[in-house]
């Protein structure tokens, strides 16, 4: 049974005539990795502010449709309740870290000592997610000496040790670079395999066909293509609207009317489904004999 049940859902930012979201109907199972993708503007920020409750209790607007996670919809609830079971990290970590303490354990530590969690509990939980998150030897650091990419991962933990049952992320590696990016894509693969709901606001293409289970494109407010990394990643359709595609893929492409890339191969997006790609091509035009 699905634990995240949008139906006909259509958000109206206060005082605009254009929805930011239109008509969406969407299902995601329990432990499920789906990564939302779209331009600017498609309403990817929209749609988890929605899972995450911050759309209607904080920007208000106008709200149509049912939005429901672990059975209890959204209008039914309220923001301190909804948070326990959604938890929403935002693309610029400066915006989550809350001020009031001095050190990353003290920051990760917040909501549990707000939930009133048992002290050893508390300690307990935030050492295994900060080490989960590799950040342990930065326990004793505050949150505003840090780089935004160790801001991002604290922003990160401090959701994380919360234990909720989704977790929804709005562009969480824009200030990461490679390793970070692929470290915490591990974190949240990770999560997933472990039981919790992942739902990713993300750019990053080849990120996205390795770890996500489903990818939904949107455009305009609306679902454009939903299913398989890989087969939403390499549609045709991408193009057309203008949605930023892995150079693998380009590349593929391209080399397809040259005869460099067999087509009836599935075009590539990940470094290595290239290099495969291509290896295979110049062995299938190699003199018989010759490797």
């Amino acid at each position: 049974m699905p634990i995240v049940k949008l139906h006909q859902v259509t958000y109206h930012y206060p005082l605009t005539q254009t929805p930011a979201l239109q008509a969406i109907d969407l299902e995601i199972e329990e432990g499920e990795f789906v990564a939302i993708i779209g331009q600017n503007g498609a309403g990817k920020s929209t749609l988890c502010y929605t899972l995450a409750g911050f759309i209607p209790h904080f920007y208000k607007g106008e709200l149509q449709g049912l939005v429901e996670v672990d059975g209890v919809s959204a209008q039914d609830s309220n923001l301190s309740d909804w948070v326990m079971k959604v938890g929403l990290v935002f693309q610029n970590p400066f915006n989550q870290i809350s001020g009031a303490k001095y050190t990353v354990f003290e920051e990760v530590a917040f909501g549990l000592e707000n939930s009133g969690v048992p002290r050893p509990e508390i300690i307990r939980r935030v050492e295994e997610v900060l080490q989960l998150t590799g950040i342990a030897d930065l326990a004793d650091r505050s949150p505003y000496s840090l780089s935004g990419g160790q801001q991002q991962r604290v922003a990160l933990a401090s959701i994380l040790v919360m234990q909720p049952k989704v977790l929804v992320l709005d562009e969480p590696t824009s200030q990461m670079d490679p390793i970070g990016t692929r470290e915490v894509f591990s974190v949240i693969r990770k999560m997933a395999e472990q039981g919790m709901t992942v739902v990713m606001a993300e750019h990053k293409m080849e990120w996205i066909a390795q770890f996500a289970d489903r990818v939904i494109a949107l455009w305009e407010g609306k679902i454009l293509l939903e299913g398989k990394p890989h087969q939403v990643l390499t549609d045709e359709r991408l193009l057309e609207k203008g949605f930023g595609v892995s150079r693998y893929t380009t590349t593929a492409r391209l080399a397809i009317p040259r005869k460099l890339w067999q087509p009836e191969r599935p075009l590539p997006v990940t470094l290595e489904e290239a290099v495969a790609g291509f290896s295979a091509r110049l062995h299938s035009n190699a003199p018989e004999g010759q490797p």
